[in-house]
């Protein structure tokens, strides 16, 4: 008797040390791994995006202001004209009919011996200069200026970009869904194969500053109207803690954020950690305690190293 129930003893013990094994490693606790990024020193750019199509600015109807009977049509579709060419001429000496401005014949119906009526379309003629029309969504439009400069891209040219300059800002936005829009006029410099209706996309340079100290914009943590980052590294490996260091920003855009106070180049500030050791290595949400400025909140970016060059993004300034 006494020896069934030692063997049951140790089977109890042997089952239950398996089970202790297995569930041990399976459910590792979570340990957080903290990542640090250097304030770096370099050019800092804010861009705005929108989306639109390419249009022309100059597009118009040739009307006939007279009845006349038509003399001469001097241009043919597809012609190129200059401003105040003759297109028609009548032969009862009444004023010829001239090009508004420069531009390309897209159509012609006049044809010599007729008599058209009074305001009749006789033809038409584009200016392919090409303007686009972008759509900005409302919380960026403050932002928008005239002679800011554009980078736009085409979905019909892949690795190719087009140069531009904002000429004009709507002063009255459209609502589609709830969300207000304006539209923002963009010179194309060089549209070169570009075609009227294309989709386009635009990055308006709307700020930008050289040598400017910049850090991951999830690192910077906001506690009431505060702003601080964390300084140094909270994990046991580097045996010390993080500390607090309240800051001062400038512009930023959805990457990057200006340090105006607070920070010197090659300081280290803590980003969100990751937690690792569990059953999934899922990372924590980025941006957790981050910042909000002009009413939106930004949510951080992934990991990421820094490097000197150029940083642009959607964004705003602040303060």
């Amino acid at each position: 008797m006494k020896k069934w129930i030692v063997i049951g003893v140790v089977l109890v013990l042997v089952l239950g040390g398996g089970y202790w094994f297995f569930n041990r490693s399976g459910t590792q606790p979570a340990v957080a791994q903290t990542m640090t990024a250097a304030a770096q020193k370099g050019k800092l750019e804010v861009k705005v995006n929108g989306s639109g199509s390419v249009s022309a600015v100059h597009s118009e109807d040739l009307t006939s202001s007279v009845s006349s009977e038509i003399d001469e049509v001097l241009v043919d579709v597809n012609d190129k004209v200059k401003k105040g060419d003759e297109l028609v001429t009548f032969t009862d000496g009444s004023d010829p009919i001239t090009a508004p401005f420069d531009g390309t014949i897209t159509a012609m119906a006049a044809k010599s011996g007729e008599r058209p009526a009074n305001s009749a379309v006789l033809g038409h003629i584009t200016n392919y200069n090409n303007l686009q029309m972008v759509s900005i969504d409302e919380l960026d439009i403050p932002a928008i200026k005239k002679g800011q400069k554009a980078e736009i891209t085409a979905s019909a040219f892949e690795n190719k970009t087009f140069q531009g300059t904002v000429t004009d800002v709507a002063k009255e936005g459209t609502v589609e869904g709830g969300v207000s829009s304006f539209n923002v006029t963009v010179h194309i410099t060089r549209p070169e194969g570009l075609k009227i209706g294309m989709s386009t996309e635009a990055n308006i340079l709307t700020n930008s500053k050289n040598n400017a100290l910049y850090i991951p914009i999830e690192a910077v943590r906001t506690n009431n109207e505060e702003k601080y980052v964390l300084i140094g590294s909270s994990s046991k490996e580097n045996g010390r803690l993080a500390v607090r260091q309240d800051v001062k920003i400038g512009i930023h855009n959805d990457q990057y954020v200006e340090i105006t106070s607070g920070l010197e180049e090659g300081q280290a500030v803590e980003l969100p950690a990751i937690k690792t050791g569990s059953s999934q290595n899922q990372p924590n949400r980025m941006g957790q305690g981050g910042m909000g400025m002009g009413g939106a909140g930004f949510q951080g970016g992934g990991m990421r190293s820094i490097q000197g060059g150029n940083f642009g993004g959607s964004g705003k300034g602040g303060n």
